[in-house]
């Protein structure tokens, strides 16, 4: 299907941009072995808050009153259902490249790899794909007047994430079975959050098959990666037959001053 721009979505100024994905490297041998691009379901990517408007921000974009108990039901039904709402999207994240940071090496690819490509290409490779595929860039902070939109929420993060200058492509699973009233409990009342499961039409995740040839132009390994990890990624990529340089990162001559996603944490 062609790839549809997100509700009020925004590209690169550069259609070909240089994009990178980070990833563990057991995620990179199953990518190239089985050809197939990893979409995560929204609810369960690292941000618990992902795809969901703050609730201060959705209290004020409703007009509703923090004391009115009649309010109160409303945005927790509203919240409630935005949060099964998003569970219909699948993303896989890239970066927007402006230069290599340890940080995004720390939380995404340590020990691994990150994947070169330009947004044009990442395009072009989701348009085979029948899911319903978006691309679009990442807005971080929720500023006032912002629509109440899934798609618009989908792409809005809090702004201590604007490191990750994300590109977000997406999956929508519109024919997803799924009934969008589990945030009811036995006595009807909505709760912010589902408190029951999605079905099981809704996995924790799913994979799509891509062409690596037109998506890949490089593979740079983590500066922290085992000395034989540039060996075993370059092996890798002969095997599949792909024609790509593999070098490693700029920062290996740094590593052992590099913090690790444990050190992030503990500042966080």
């Amino acid at each position: 299907m062609p790839v549809e721009k997100f509700t009020e979505g925004i590209e690169p100024n550069d259609l070909d941009a240089v994009i990178w994905r980070f990833m563990p490297f057991e995620r990179f041998v199953d990518l190239l072995e089985s050809g197939q691009l990893y979409f995560r379901r929204s609810d369960k990517l690292d941000d618990e808050h992902e795809g969901l408007p703050p609730a201060e921000f959705a209290r004020l974009s409703l007009g509703l009153n923090r004391y009115d108990i009649n309010d109160v039901r409303t945005l927790n039904h509203d919240l409630g259902t935005t949060a099964q709402f998003r569970q219909a999207f699948y993303i896989n994240c890239w970066y927007l490249f402006d230069q290599e940071t340890a940080t995004m090496w720390a939380q995404y690819g340590r020990n691994g790899v990150a994947i070169v490509s330009r947004y044009s290409l990442l395009k072009t490779v989701l348009e085979p794909i029948p899911d319903r595929p978006h691309l679009g860039l990442v807005r971080y902070g929720w500023e006032p007047g912002t629509r109440w939109n899934t798609q618009r929420f989908i792409t809005t993060k809090r702004v201590e994430y604007a490191h990750e200058r994300e590109v977000r492509a997406a999956l929508w699973l519109v024919n997803s079975g799924d009934s969008v009233n589990r945030h009811f409990d036995i006595d009807n009342r909505p709760h912010p959050l589902p408190i029951y499961d999605p079905p099981d039409s809704l996995p924790l995740g799913i994979k799509r098959d891509i062409d690596l040839a037109t998506l890949i132009n490089e593979v740079v390994v983590a500066p922290n990666a085992p000395t034989e990890r540039l060996r075993e990624v370059d092996a890798l990529v002969q095997k599949v037959g792909l024609s790509v340089s593999v070098r490693p990162s700029g920062l290996a001559q740094y590593a052992r001053f590099l913090p690790s996603a444990e050190d992030l944490d503990r500042f966080r």
